[in-house]
């Protein structure tokens, strides 16, 4: 028990790994898509927004009328210290200069540099008066603002610059970057949690099995139901239908036109009488091999299996049998006799005609004896042949080549009608079933005939027919026995009924089922004293 719970612990921690990996991929790479976005997005904004912000204080100060005292040399000094008060007011910008038109520095915010020449790359002012570039100054790598100086009269006198350092930018993007990577951290947190409850909740659904496993048990168990020759319905203790498969689909006459995913999910009376199932759900009793009257095809048996989870009936399940396929096995096994039979026929047959050569040997006839094995071998062979030509299915030739034997042995001259010819691809009659239909008229005809046995100048012959084609069928079978009497021919084909002793009269019976099953009919005409005639038409 220990080990189990060591397995379904280890699978367990596989599918938390599996999860956890999944997840953590998959929001690492949304948070590179979504970041590296962001950020190109956020640096061409802030870069925008810089830009602007240089500009709007470089052209702000250019056009301040306190610069005409600056540039004629009478307000230095109270300029200078205005102008350093508004350097430091304005957090994002590390450096104002004032050059002349002579392109002597007037104003720095380092002071050590007023006074000197300016030799700087010199603006060019075209249509616009203010423009941003990058640049190299005194303080190393920056973005700088330009913005031009005139006069009253409009004539140039000089330029305004304002700087921020390229290492200030880097800040800002730093910062950035940071803000992104927290989040990144916070969400791939966030995800581990949820997977944790995710692969939790998982856990308890899969009962310890990893994914592919229970989809691989579940692709394994729908292909062996779907493979039954058996029905299984499954429903749910509402009468909601769960499962069905093909079979039952076929077995409850489901329209072919309908598919499992449009039934699965619909009240059971979608398919069948909803009662069917209501001791199972209420009783919880099993049941097998009953005969319910309520399904759609009564001629089917059912096993009833109520579903259980923590001692409550949550559902049941039904698996429908035909009963024709157990008729059928019995048949089968039934058939075994007729085989035996044959067999002892041709043995009989064979032991007689041995004796009869032995005896013509024994008189010393050997032209005789000569000429009669070449007449049965002749015979023989001609039988043989006729049915094999006639006849292209193998199983039905094997019958009516073992019947003829078996006719043999009890004096009767078996015929197959002229112009008889059976192939199975015009049709798709069950061999099985034909086999069973022709089993059955044949022996009735031996039986009409060995009740006749008294009468010796009557002649005993069984004349066979089978003629197919296309879409339908044919058979015939007329006999020289006793007959029917009148008064019994609406009781022939009646289950049970039989004027040959009890534990008899199923054979017609089953018969009749048979050919009705397949869209026929079968009909019967008796004259008792002189022979019965039977004929069975399927098809067009």
């Amino acid at each position: 028990m220990k080990k189990k719970k060591l397995v379904v612990s280890n699978s367990i921690h596989q599918i938390q790994k599996r999860i956890f990996s999944t997840q953590f991929i998959l929001i690492i790479l949304l948070a590179v898509v979504l970041g590296g976005a962001g950020i190109l997005i956020n640096v061409r904004f802030e870069t925008e927004k810089r830009d602007r912000n240089l500009q709007n204080i470089s052209l702000a100060i250019a056009s301040s009328p306190l610069l005409d005292d600056m540039v004629d040399g009478t307000g230095a000094g109270y300029l200078t210290e205005y102008f350093d008060s508004l350097q430091k007011s304005l957090g994002d910008i590390d450096a104002i200069s004032i050059v002349s038109g002579d392109n002597v520095r007037l104003y720095h915010s380092n002071h050590d540099l007023i006074g000197t020449v300016y030799d700087g790359t010199l603006p060019i002012f075209e249509d616009n008066a203010f423009y941003a570039e990058d640049n190299d100054g005194p303080s190393g790598k920056q973005r700088r603002a330009y913005a031009a100086i005139y006069d009253q009269d409009g004539n140039y006198v000089g330029f305004v610059i304002t700087v921020m350092l390229q290492e200030s930018i880097k800040k800002e993007t730093l910062q950035t970057l940071l803000i992104f990577f927290l989040i990144t951290v916070v969400a791939v947190l966030m995800e581990m949690i949820i997977s944790a409850e995710l692969s939790e909740s998982i856990k308890k659904k899969l009962h310890g099995y990893e994914p592919d496993v229970f989809s691989a048990m579940y692709q394994v168990r729908d292909n062996i139901l779907e493979s039954l020759a058996e029905g299984v319905v499954a429903i749910d203790k509402n009468g909601v239908l769960q499962f069905i498969n093909t079979s039952a689909m076929k077995m409850l006459g489901c329209n072919e036109q309908s598919a499992e995913k449009d039934i699965v999910g619909q009240p059971l009376q979608t398919i069948c009488d909803p009662s069917v199932f209501e001791n199972t759900l209420s009783m919880g009793e099993k049941e097998f091999g009953a005969h319910e009257a309520r399904l759609k095809n009564t001629n089917l048996l059912i096993d009833r299996i109520p579903i259980r989870k923590n001692n409550e009936i949550i559902g049941a399940v039904g698996i429908l049998h035909n009963r024709e396929e157990y008729i059928k096995l019995m048949e089968d096994l039934a058939g075994t006799r007729y085989l035996v039979d044959s067999m002892r026929a041709n043995n009989h047959d064979f032991t007689n005609k041995l004796h009869v050569i032995l005896g013509l040997l024994q008189m010393e006839l050997y032209d005789k004896a000569s000429a009669y094995i070449e007449n049965i071998t002749i015979v023989q062979r001609e039988t043989i042949s006729k049915i094999m030509s006639a006849i292209s299915e193998p199983a039905v030739a094997a019958l009516l080549i073992g019947k003829s034997a078996r006719a043999s042995e009890l004096n009767v001259k078996f015929i197959l009608e002229e112009g008889s010819v059976f192939s199975k691809s015009d049709n798709k009659i069950p061999v099985e079933t034909l086999i069973t239909v022709i089993g059955n008229l044949i022996d009735n005809a031996f039986d009409g005939m060995n009740e006749a046995s008294g009468d010796f100048d009557k002649p005993k012959e069984l004349l066979f027919g089978i003629y197919s084609k296309q879409g339908s069928l044919l058979i015939t079978v007329n006999d020289t026995g006793v007959g029917i009497k009148e008064e019994d021919l609406k009781s022939v084909f009646r289950n049970g009924y039989s004027t040959k002793g009890e534990g008899r009269g199923t054979g017609l019976y089953q018969v009749k089922r048979m050919v009705e099953n397949l869209g026929g009919e079968i009909s019967l005409a008796s004259q008792f004293g002189m022979g019965t005639s039977v004929t069975v038409s399927i098809g067009k």
